[in-house]
């Protein structure tokens, strides 16, 4: 789908956003809960994901048992085609057939807050609740392109791609979308002008890379893993040596929902605790490969899960590393937080590329939809040591493979420090 031309401006974005959110904490059922109850207002959501290994807290929260033993026995997890159709069922939402919440690309929800992805850029307000991982995907390039030898360094390839090449990602102003653009624009190839960047679903990547209709793409995991096991290409570089320990995912439900179920945005981010440090077990990770490679969920072979999530990347041209600590995290040195300072990066990147306007107020919009005190208090229903959560909203300054640093503080600065970009009406 096409991004909305008409620019949102920050006033109609806020104001509609904040009408749509005071609408739905006013129709909030109180009563009992209001009181100190801290039971869920229901018994289940309606919750979308899409097969990569990052959605696995989700399938083995469902798996495992830990909806139920928060009070949400009837969680529905059920799988989306695309991230497309992730946000077209967010749109319409669990009581009209669609979904409550999904296993999501980070920016998806300030996208879809501020009505850039959807019909009539209509907003839809958003709560992330959690993230769901951390590193994890992969910079893949077709067998083609293997003698040159591209690897973090995307500059072998400058020159031979060209505005007939297609570079695939998963999804416009996501995750995949700015990890591709990165990599090339650090090498000198503007992704806007020399190369054609195409949106491709994650578990097709693979099939498509193998017919030949793309040079290059960036997925999560398992597709990359499984590209070199069938010999088609090769993995340039893990988006860990991007940027260390980078957001990825998270868990983002409808503002409303939240709204009207308190007690239950609580009890569902608490069973998604309980799975992520269950996940980054070592000792869990054997079953977790089993449970999400199953026929109901993914449908991949476990050998095409397991390795790249024990840290053992087989790049496919000769380099191989065991135990690697770019390794998909999914608790583990805050992996879950909800960093405010990261989704400020996100909201930058996309300023960069056009998604949003220059105008954008990207800290009024984190304010909205940012809920690390959902968090903080599903962490303690979990049953957190106080040492395992973060003593504040932010990362602080971070640094990329390039030198480039972003410091939350002041990210117009780091914004014009990138070289190449497409800033909306620039």
């Amino acid at each position: 789908m096409s991004l909305p031309t008409r620019p949102l401006t920050r006033r109609a974005a806020l104001t509609a956003t904040a009408a749509l959110l005071a609408a739905a904490r006013a129709a909030a059922p109180r009563g009992a809960f209001a009181q100190g109850s801290t039971a869920p207002e229901v018994k289940g959501a309606k919750l979308g994901y899409i097969a990569l290994t990052d959605a696995a807290p989700l399938i083995v929260a469902k798996e495992k048992g830990f909806f139920a033993k928060h009070g949400l026995p009837d969680v529905d997890v059920a799988k989306q085609a695309s991230w497309g159709a992730t946000r077209d069922n967010i749109v319409l939402g669990g009581a009209a057939g669609g979904i409550d919440g999904a296993h999501i690309l980070s920016p998806m929800p300030y996208l879809l807050h501020t009505g850039r992805i959807t019909q009539n850029s209509t907003p839809v307000p958003m709560a992330i609740l959690a993230r769901l991982n951390t590193n994890g995907q992969g910079l893949s390039v077709g067998n083609a392109h293997k003698p040159r030898g591209a690897k973090l360094d995307a500059s072998p390839l400058k020159g031979v791609l060209n505005q007939n090449s297609k570079v695939a990602m998963t999804f416009r102003g996501g995750t995949h979308d700015l990890w591709i653009r990165y990599w090339l624009a650090a090498a000198g190839i503007n992704p806007d002008t020399e190369v054609q960047t195409i949106v491709v679903p994650p578990p097709q990547m693979v099939a498509n890379m193998k017919v030949g209709t793309m040079d290059a793409f960036c997925v999560g995991e398992p597709w990359n893993d499984q590209l070199v096991n069938q010999t088609i290409g090769y993995t340039a570089a893990v988006t860990g040596e991007l940027w260390k320990d980078h957001p990825e995912k998270a868990l983002g439900l409808r503002a409303d929902w939240v709204a009207a179920n308190p007690k239950a945005a609580e009890a569902l981010t608490a069973a998604v605790i309980e799975a992520q440090r269950w996940c980054d077990a070592d000792a869990n990770k054997a079953e977790m490969c089993a449970i999400i490679g199953k026929r109901a969920w993914f449908n991949v072979p476990v050998a095409d899960i397991l390795n790249r999530s024990r840290g053992n990347i087989d790049y496919g041209d000769g380099r191989k590393v065991e135990g690697s600590p770019l390794l998909m995290k999914f608790w583990r040195d805050h992996a879950s937080y909800p960093f405010a300072s990261h989704d400020l990066w996100f909201l930058t990147e996309d300023i960069r590329w056009g998604v949003l306007p220059e105008n954008t107020d990207t800290r009024a919009l984190v304010a909205q939809v940012n809920r690390q005190d959902i968090w903080r208090a599903a962490a303690e229903r979990a049953g957190v040591p106080a040492g395992e959560t973060p003593s504040a909203p932010s990362r602080g300054r971070e640094t990329f493979f390039d030198g480039k640093v972003f410091d939350p503080e002041n990210p117009a600065a780091y914004l014009a420090s990138q070289g190449i970009k497409k800033i909306a009406g620039a």
